[in-house]
């Protein structure tokens, strides 16, 4: 199985095979085969896992961070936007944590997802309420990432465009040159007023969250294969929080910068 971008998936089995489609079920176990890093300590004692299980669990905890999400919002003032940092930093926490812990676990999928509803309803808030004073900015971020999603599993399933390792490499890279971008415009900002520009709405702004939006759309391919190959693969069912967790990491990701790049043309 070719390795994700998203770290979520560094405890996933390595499995055999080539490009599949996504909803194409799941092969016999035949062994977890060899792959970067080392699988989970825990041996396969369930069944192997399917679609309906990557469904279930990814639209679990995405209702979960929903639910959380507008319950903070609904909440509103200081408060909501004064836990929008505690549950930055507890989220990124319980990502760590699951992301290297070797036994899967339910528990701490689920409260990722609730405290990074949280984060979420906290910094919609921010940005309906004072960055932009346009409450509508909110719904328009959630139908632009769902849309994205949508359209890369299109993408994906009908296979218009194939995972393929040189890909994989591709966007691995301009996820890495992202994000040392992203932390030199951090440390200038505290010299410069606005850094590099990047984050200050301006066209350069604008063309870089563009940029950062095409990222995470192609991360969705790379999560997209991770799963298929789980499946194919026969690993087991319990997996499947993994995948969830994965998915979310990236579609937070992507309604952030989604976010951020409608605050440009709607701030005051």
């Amino acid at each position: 199985m070719r390795t994700s971008s998203n770290p979520a998936f560094k405890n996933l089995p390595s499995s055999g095979g080539g490009y599949a489609n996504f909803n194409a079920g799941q092969s016999q176990a035949a062994g977890y085969g060899t792959g970067l890093g080392q699988p989970p300590t825990a041996q396969q004692t369930g069944r192997p896992m399917t679609i309906d299980d990557v469904v279930t669990k990814t639209a679990t905890t995405l209702a979960i961070t929903i639910g959380t999400g507008a319950a903070t919002y609904l909440v509103g003032g200081a408060a909501a936007m004064g836990l929008a940092l505690p549950a930055a930093l507890i989220g990124f926490v319980l990502a760590m944590v699951v992301i290297f812990k070797k036994k899967v676990s339910p528990a701490l999928v689920i409260a990722y997802s609730a405290v990074e509803g949280v984060f979420l309803g906290g910094i919609s808030y921010l940005f309906a309420n004072f960055v932009t004073n346009n409450p509508a900015i909110i719904m328009q971020a959630i139908a632009g990432t769902m849309g994205v999603f949508a359209a890369m599993l299109v993408v994906y399933k009908t296979g218009a465009i194939r995972v393929t390792p040189k890909l994989t490499k591709w966007i691995i890279g301009a996820l890495a040159g992202a994000v040392v971008l992203m932390l030199v415009n951090l440390v200038m900002s505290f010299f410069v007023a606005g850094g590099l520009g990047l984050r200050s709405g301006g066209p350069l702004a604008i063309g870089f969250s563009l940029l950062v939006i095409g990222i995470a759309a192609f991360t969705f391919l790379l999560d997209f294969d991770a799963a298929d190959k789980a499946i194919k693969g026969g690993v087991d069912a319990k997996f499947a929080w993994y995948i969830a967790f994965g998915l979310m990491v990236t579609l937070i990701w992507l309604y952030l910068e989604i976010l951020r790049l409608l605050s440009y043309f709607q701030s005051e």
